[in-house]
């Protein structure tokens, strides 16, 4: 089986410019309509669309590894760089937090160079235990192959499928130059393109002993950020790409196992691109359901903990409310939480389900 990346032409992509005009035309207008729609938006409700975009980001880039984080871990360590106050925040864990780091590393600094010393930042970020499961790491420098080629593998043991082998460890250093080089050159190509090219090159590479899937994305990220020269993310590409994983992986293998012409991964990223900012739309709509829902308790008089809480209720909070999760959530005693559960009932701003009994909860009742 020969690999793209054992081809004597090897990196010299090639792609149908006039295949993908119509549709790289039709992206980017999307993409620009829905920047400024966002941008219309008060500074608060844009700020609570890209909370809850770059949690998405971070949250379904590590499920397309099998890796599920804690959404309100996620949502926390998030607000807390952005500098947002969005109440009790959930407490701290290393690894949540260098996957966040990461990824708004990779936005937030669209603009700064992409270096080797970065990227072993990144790789060092997402392995803070030097181990991925119970497997000891090669962490923040390139992988040296000692226990064998690096593979992409699935099915059980004695029946693995090897869907890709990526180049030896000794072509690291030329192979990654190569790539640094090319993503810094300012040479005239479109910043979506480059996104779905460096997204390829990037994985195709497969420079880390673990991790490559998600660097590979905060690359795109990276990219589409300087698309739109903004830090601002109003979509997430790793959502849509986990919604359409199967899919994923068959165009990302068929490419690296074929010739130079990546006008196919081009189409698929392009499209996946597309639904992705099309599924934009719901998070706006989710954003301006709070601002209503908001505008309409405008009078009413709540303290500071309801509204904490109102707020994470308004924003995705998974389950039901209880008076106990009220109450860590607040950090106070259970009968302040049940006293402030109990106004918000009396007032209507709180329904009881029909349950009862000791695992009664809470909801939003509608406005």
């Amino acid at each position: 089986m020969t690999y793209i990346h054992e081809l004597t032409t090897w990196p010299n992509f090639r792609w149908d410019e006039g295949a993908l005009a119509q549709r790289l035309a039709e992206v980017r207008h999307r993409q620009g309509r829905l920047v400024g729609r966002m941008e219309a938006l008060g500074f608060p409700m844009r700020a609570e669309a890209v909370l809850l975009t770059l949690t998405q980001d971070v949250l379904k880039s590590s499920e397309i590894e099998g890796e599920k984080l804690d959404q309100e871990q996620v949502r926390s360590s998030i607000a807390r760089r952005l500098g947002m106050d969005i109440g009790a925040l959930a407490p701290k864990d290393r690894h949540v937090d260098g996957v966040v780091e990461m990824m708004l590393d990779a936005t937030q600094r669209y603009d700064t160079p992409l270096t080797e010393e970065r990227l072993s930042g990144w790789h060092a970020a997402l392995f803070p235990t030097g181990r991925s499961g119970i497997n000891k790491l090669i962490v923040g420098a390139w992988r040296d192959d000692a226990s064998g080629p690096m593979q992409v593998v699935s099915g059980p043991m004695g029946k693995e499928r090897v869907h890709y082998e990526a180049p030896a460890a000794e072509r690291l250093t030329v192979e990654m130059k190569a790539f640094l080089r090319w993503f810094a050159d300012k040479a005239e190509i479109d910043p979506v393109i480059k996104a779905a090219l460096a997204h390829l090159w990037f994985v195709t590479i497969h420079p880390f002993d673990d991790g490559n899937g998600r660097i590979a994305r905060a690359i795109a990220d990276m990219a589409l950020a300087r698309s739109e020269e903004s830090t601002q993310r109003f979509y997430s590409m790793s959502a849509q790409i986990r919604l359409e994983r199967k899919n994923y992986y068959d165009v990302l293998e068929a490419t690296q196992r074929g010739q130079l012409d990546v006008t196919d991964w081009l189409e698929w990223f392009l499209n996946c691109l597309d639904r992705a900012i099309a599924g934009a739309d719901t998070t706006l709509e989710g954003v301006l359901r709070k601002a209503r829902y908001w505008e309409a308790l405008r009078d009413q008089p709540l303290n500071d903990r309801q509204r904490k809480v109102i707020d994470r209720m308004l924003s995705g909070f998974e389950g039901k409310m209880t008076s106990s999760k009220w109450a860590r959530m607040t950090s106070t005693s259970p009968d302040t939480a049940l006293r402030d559960i109990t106004d918000l009932v009396a007032r209507r701003i709180l329904a009881r389900n029909e349950a009862g009994g000791r695992g009664v909860g809470y909801f939003l009742a509608p406005h």
